[in-house]
């Protein structure tokens, strides 16, 4: 991390055709890039072109997928902190977030993850109930923060802004100041003491 910035991961968890994710996303990076004080690399599965399923108990992955994990990886590895933007499937989150969460372990140690969920009427927000268990595994800080979108799809207008951008726009403002604090806090205690599981 420099003094300057925080390095901060967007991930955005959907895959699926026709998703609404990029649009929510983008919105989210528009705001850190206000905020200031952020370096946003966008890890869109979409197009990392990652594996479905990688080979367990030392078996070997296709050179191809290797690469692919391996790209992903290094981005993971650089950030100091992480922005899940996630949507709602099924009263959780999508397998596609969970394998690139599973293919993964200390790049996210002692760094500070936050959440943008949307969806229908719950707006996301059991996702990302379920994301806090996972990350608590990794030993990652979630952000009590989230910002949540409820109908999604009715919330944007055709330029990809929030209809009503006042609430949406203040609750990034919250979740990006805690991001910030928690990413240099943690950095500047591993810096001290290297964190161990």
């Amino acid at each position: 991390m420099s003094a300057d910035s925080v390095r901060v991961a967007v991930i955005v968890g959907s895959v699926r055709e026709g998703r609404f994710g990029p649009v929510v996303s983008n919105w989210f990076v528009d705001r850190a890039a206000e905020h200031g004080g952020f370096e946003v690399d966008v890890v869109d599965l979409a197009e990392a072109d990652l594996p479905v399923v990688l080979p367990s108990f030392g078996g070997e992955p296709s050179p191809e997928a290797a690469a692919a994990v391996g790209a992903v990886t290094t981005r993971l590895a650089a950030a100091d902190a992480f922005v899940v933007v996630t949507p709602e499937y099924n009263h959780s989150y999508p397998a596609s977030l969970k394998n690139v969460i599973d293919w993964h372990d200390e790049e996210f140690h002692a760094k500070p993850v936050a959440f943008v969920s949307y969806g229908g009427l719950s707006g996301g927000l059991r996702a990302v109930e379920h994301l806090r268990q996972v990350f608590a595994e990794l030993h990652a800080v979630t952000i009590r923060n989230t910002i949540s979108f409820h109908n999604a799809g009715a919330q944007f207008g055709e330029d990809g802004r929030p209809k009503d951008n006042g609430p949406a726009d203040a609750a990034a403002k919250i979740l990006l100041d805690q991001l910030d604090w928690w990413a240099r806090s943690l950095n500047e205690a591993r810096d001290k003491r290297p964190y161990k599981v």
